[in-house]
């Protein structure tokens, strides 16, 4: 049998666990939105044609905040074809993924969801094919109370109050040439610094993203950041990150260490932030939005609809997640946590259908992929501070990665309740491992729960008529005696551990 070890002492802190660090991301993509979010002929639909079994199921994830309204798809948008009467709103055509949008849902039906579902609103602005005065509108429109000319038109189209949103994003992935109105470094930069000084203008105190790389392996990735962060640092206060990873042929053992990849790219990124602040010789520091980050299987399913068609809300990006998938999600879950001190805030994409941990049928069920569970027990019990272990395990070989560590953690500790939660994986293909935990640090440890999902078939996936199988089951290997809690690891596994202290 492998052996992995660890320690969980409260005193070794990271940071607070930031709420924000679940967060998702809802785009004008595929069904994400309508029959998605929005479908008024469920059963379920509210009066403004929201599902309720939706709405539900967002509860029980514990989502955060919610990114809005893309994604590539910003970056053609205008805000204002989806405020006013429903029926007198274009339909317009959405370059990015080559579908027609009817902008039945807009800003206000939007913010209305958000606060149906109890989430915070992250709203992105249009730099591909608008610019400063464009943001500032939508702005002024968000959060005026009244008395100007977008405030009033909110107010004429039905909301009394301010949607009052904190968050914003500056664009989106402007250094990719698929993103319309894609720029250097440079031309993003200069745009980015105007829009964020003259939005700040407004409202000083909102929360600012500028646009980092929109992949680690991007060949203008580091020099990107540099040069963004170069122009509008005084002005932001977030650079974002986004990540996509899948299983390439055949190599699961790769996969199953994404997370190095996640670890390295924050610890980049930070590294360069902290270059610019130096240079400026700048008491501020920047911290990492990570608003797009999932499993995707790019070439699996279709991107965009056929070249000769402009569908409605098509059939794109439905990835059908299995257990290694979702011990990947896990494990990237993980890599946001100890990175606390500076990934802030984190975006999962997609909530509904496009690459998503819940899918919907069109007027009829709902259910739960592989991926849901890891996040919702994690956004559940990730309480209080951020501990950093440190581990001893055993590593196997891997293609991308070499030397890759069998077992990775992170643990969380509730000051207030006493509340300890171990998230771990055993990325081994084959072998369980049994991890000892040092709990000596703790005040009368005793375990309360233990769940680890896992099955023969990494490959099994969940299905519309059984999402209830694949689920994490109770580890009953888990015990704690003489200050040293044991666990056994199945192979390719997600793993929780619960433990009650004295505060």
């Amino acid at each position: 049998m492998l052996h992995a070890s660890l320690t969980i002492d409260p005193s070794f802190t990271v940071s607070p666990v930031r709420r924000r660090t679940f967060g998702t991301f809802v785009e004008h993509l595929g069904r994400c939105v309508y029959t998605g979010i929005h479908d008024p002929g469920h059963p379920t639909a509210d009066e403004d044609g929201f599902r309720k079994d939706v709405i539900e199921l967002v509860g029980e994830l514990g989502i955060s905040t919610v990114r809005y309204p893309g994604g590539n798809f910003v970056s053609g948008y205008r805000w204002e074809d989806g405020t006013g009467p429903v029926e007198q709103r274009p339909s317009r055509l959405d370059l990015a993924w080559h579908s027609t949008e009817p902008n039945t849902v807009g800003v206000d039906e939007f913010m209305r969801w958000c606060a149906k579902a109890g989430v915070e609103p992250m709203m992105a602005v249009n730099l591909g094919t608008r610019g400063v005065q464009e943001a500032l509108d939508l702005l002024e429109y968000c959060n005026i109370e009244q008395g100007t000319h977008f405030s009033d038109l909110r107010r004429t189209n039905g909301t009394k109050d301010p949607h009052g949103i904190r968050m914003w994003c500056l664009g989106n992935e402007m250094d990719g040439p698929w993103q319309i109105g894609h720029k250097t470094a440079q031309e993003y930069g200069r745009v980015a610094a105007e829009t964020a000084r003259a939005m700040r203008m407004v409202d000083p105190d909102l929360e600012l993203v500028a646009c980092g790389s929109s992949s680690s392996a991007m060949p203008t990735f580091g020099e990107w950041e540099a040069t963004v962060l170069t122009e509008t640092y005084e002005f932001v206060d977030y650079i974002s990150a986004h990540a996509y990873y899948f299983e390439e042929d055949g190599d699961l053992a790769s996969f199953l260490g994404s997370a190095i990849n996640m670890d390295a790219f924050i610890e980049d990124v930070v590294a360069t932030a902290d270059a610019v602040r130096a240079v400026k010789r700048s008491d501020k520091r920047i911290s990492i939005s990570f608003d797009e980050w999932n499993v995707w299987y790019q070439n699996a399913t279709p991107s965009v609809p056929p070249r000769d068609s402009w569908p409605v809300a098509p059939v794109l990006l439905e990835d059908h997640y299995n257990v290694a998938d979702a011990v990947v999600v896990g494990n990237l879950l993980i890599s946001l946590l100890r990175h606390s001190d500076r990934v802030r805030s984190a975006s999962l994409a997609q909530l509904v259908n496009v690459i998503a941990p819940i899918m919907t049928e069109p007027g009829g069920r709902i259910w739960k992929q592989t991926t849901y569970h890891p996040f919702a027990l994690t956004s559940r019990h990730a309480v209080g501070q951020v501990l950093r272990v440190e581990l001893s395990t055993p590593s196997h070989e891997t293609k991308t990665y070499g030397q890759t560590p069998l077992v990775d953690a992170v643990a969380t500790h509730d000051p207030e309740s006493g509340a300890v939660a171990l998230f771990a994986v055993n990325r081994s293909l084959s072998d369980p491992v049994v991890v000892e935990v040092d709990v000596r640090a703790l005040r009368s440890p005793a375990v309360v729960e233990a769940l680890t999902l896992a099955n023969p078939d990494p490959y099994a996936r969940a299905t519309v008529d059984d999402d209830g199988t694949l689920v994490p089951q109770p580890n009953d290997t888990a015990t704690c005696q003489d200050g040293v809690v044991r666990v056994e690891l199945p192979p390719v596994s997600w793993s929780m551990v619960r433990l009650s202290t004295r505060p």
